[in-house]
């Protein structure tokens, strides 16, 4: 039986603590996993464009031994040209796995019942799975040192926290889902009517239970920082609403990642983005490009853990 990823939410403990496990075999040894893919193809479906998705999957699925192949917008033109479940039956009967990149995320649902293969979420209004997953893996490799006795890569985010600061986002829900799925906690600071998908609160404080994760809700973005591992941060206007940022610079002006806001976060805290930026908005240049900032060493493990989401559901005869 075919498995997709969606969204975080769909997946246990045991299959995020797997991945990173193997995650962390592919970045130290690419050469040891060169063929395992071999023969097979990945199609990227993308109706936004992209710089890391797409050269972090094509880069991966070659290194793999793979082949992709990439779908701008205009040459499906989704949902208009021609229906999204005709696009994954015809697509299926090609390709060995489906990466989409979308608008809606209805999208990803009906390409994933439709499709004979599996289908992987590569952004979607609601969910950034990916993202929020190389996001993780890169938190536990900074504070390795916190935890030395454990082997496990998920294990060493346990009493972390990561303070998120602007748009409750797709980027903001995956994140919310994977902390509560690992045990990491979570503040998440938004101005008045930008927060989180409130069923989204809702199931990750379920999850959280059984790892004791705390989730905190907040619009005070001092409060969410304060004593935080990590701040993280996203634009202010996502994809699509770029007719909002006028109106949303002066609404997120009090939620941008600069030198005041860190004052009370903890020693050795680290600065995330999951990029593009928009330098001198959400985040200050000094912030951007100082110790701290681990923005450029997320990105480059967007492939490596994206390897492994590969390596999972594609190698699966």
């Amino acid at each position: 039986m075919k498995k997709d990823l969606l969204s975080i939410k769909d997946l246990t403990t045991k299959e995020i603590e797997e991945m990173f496990d193997l995650a962390v075999k592919l970045k130290r040894n690419k050469s040891k996993f060169n063929k395992v893919l071999a023969g097979k193809t990945l199609a990227l479906i993308f109706q936004k464009p992209s710089n890391r998705t797409r050269v972090s999957f094509e880069v991966g699925m070659y290194q793999l031994g793979g082949n992709s192949i990439y779908l701008s917008p205009g040459e499906i033109n989704l949902g208009v040209r021609e229906a999204v479940k005709d696009v994954a039956k015809t697509i299926s009967r090609y390709v060995d796995g489906i990466v989409l990149r979308t608008f809606e995320h209805k999208n990803c649902l009906e390409m994933a019942a439709a499709a004979g293969v599996p289908v992987i979420n590569g952004l979607s209004d609601f969910s950034h799975p990916c993202q929020a997953l190389a996001d993780l893996f890169t938190i536990g490799e900074k504070f390795a040192r916190l935890n030395p006795a454990s082997h496990k890569l998920g294990s060493k985010l346990k009493g972390l926290t990561l303070a998120y600061v602007g748009d409750g986002n797709n980027v903001c829900n995956s994140l919310l889902f994977a902390a509560a799925k690992t045990g990491m906690n979570i503040a998440v600071a938004t101005p008045d009517g930008y927060a989180p998908d409130g069923q989204v609160v809702k199931d990750a404080k379920e999850a959280a239970k059984e790892t004791g994760s705390q989730i905190r809700i907040t619009q005070d973005p001092l409060s969410a920082v304060n004593g935080a591992n990590v701040v993280y941060t996203d634009v202010w206007a996502s994809m699509g609403q770029e007719e909002e940022i006028g109106k949303r610079k002066i609404i997120f002006k009090d939620f941008q990642i600069n030198a005041r806001l860190l004052t009370n976060a903890a020693t050795g805290v680290i600065l995330m983005h999951c990029l593009p930026a928009h330098r001198g908005e959400e985040i200050t240049d000094e912030m951007m490009d100082s110790k701290n900032s681990v923005v450029f060493d997320q990105a480059e493990n967007r492939m490596h853990v994206q390897k492994a989401i590969l390596i999972k559901l594609l190698s699966k005869d």
